[in-house]
């Protein structure tokens, strides 16, 4: 059989130093970091764009963001796997093929449900926002899942340029598939790729739209509330939904967007609702960053959801 992923690009090196496993059939994990970096692009130019090197960006700055994982994280309350075997692994990235510029759609897919097979939390990085179609569809046989959105815009285009599973859909595409159930879309703000017509499919839908402003003035704990409890969540992650102070390398910044402490906050609370099947992290445009401070931004948001699950009830072992 093929293999699913090919270690990660440029220099070997894991996210956080944890170890790589290349055969998924053997998979042995609770979490496995999963790189995702093509999406599926609306032109020729964005078939290799900078978003496609921020698995490698987020993997280099991991080494930054923690001396040794059994150090107090204030963020998480005690060390990231809190006293718990938590065995984490990097798959590495899923690969791209220029004849054939779509196929790694249906190689993510058949990853990501190899993961699950196993009984591990996948947490991808892309890549651009398109990356979570497959990884819907892998989920088809865990429904009813209740979608979580953060991002700044609203990805409902049906297409743009014929496209139909590009970065501008994924919302769209998530709302035909049957054991995608309600959706939360959290962060929402300003003018961004969304048409009118966009915001009406959504609405007629029944999609719940939480601007920032609204997020904002409610807090996190009625946000939450809204969202039901005892079910199976998958929650996506655009980097543009965080404030730009917070993640500057994205393509579209926008003002005023939501801060780490809340998003650490509503990963924490969506653990304690139910359990998680899958998390993403996308848009990163390395290029852009200052710092490195996108890179690890995202990666102690991936510390966060590995010690949530630690300390939620769907961890077990």
């Amino acid at each position: 059989m093929s293999k699913l992923t090919t270690a990660p690009r440029n220099v070997f090196q894991t996210f956080m130093n944890f170890p790589l496993v290349e055969d998924l059939d053997t998979l042995k994990a609770d979490v496995a970091i999963i790189g995702m970096p093509y999406g599926d692009p609306y032109t020729i130019d964005e078939l290799i764009n900078d978003q496609t090197n921020a698995p490698t960006a987020v993997r280099r700055a991991s080494k930054r963001i923690s001396q040794a994982l059994d150090r107090y994280d204030f963020d998480i309350g005690g060390p990231v796997f809190g006293g718990k075997d938590v065995r984490v692994v990097d798959v590495g990235d899923v690969p791209g093929n220029a004849a054939d510029h779509v196929g790694h759609y249906k190689k993510a897919e058949a990853a990501i449900r190899k993961i699950r097979a196993a009984g591990a939390l996948p947490i991808t990085i892309g890549g651009d926002h398109g990356i979570p179609i497959p990884i819907f569809r892998a989920l088809d046989g865990e429904g009813p899942i209740t979608l979580v959105h953060l991002d700044a815009h609203l990805d409902w285009r049906d297409n743009v340029n014929g496209v139909k599973e590009g970065y501008s859909s994924t919302i769209r595409r998530a709302s035909e598939m049957a054991h995608i159930d309600k959706i939360f879309q959290v962060g929402i703000r300003g003018q961004g790729s969304a048409r009118t017509e966009e915001v009406e499919a959504a609405r007629a839908y029944g999609a719940n739209i939480i601007t920032t402003n609204e997020w904002q003035d409610i807090g996190t704990a009625a946000l939450l509330d809204r969202i039901p409890n005892g079910g199976r969540y998958y929650l996506t992650i655009d980097a543009d939904g965080l404030d730009p102070s917070v993640m500057p390398a994205v393509e579209g910044p926008q003002p005023g967007g939501i801060t780490y402490r809340q998003t650490i906050d509503l990963i924490k609370g969506l653990f304690a609702k139910g359990e998680v099947v899958g998390t993403d992290i996308v848009e990163i445009a390395p290029a852009r960053d200052v710092n490195e401070i996108t890179s690890m931004t995202a990666g102690h948001i991936i510390l966060n959801i590995i010690g949530a699950l630690a300390r939620s009830s769907q961890f077990r072992r």
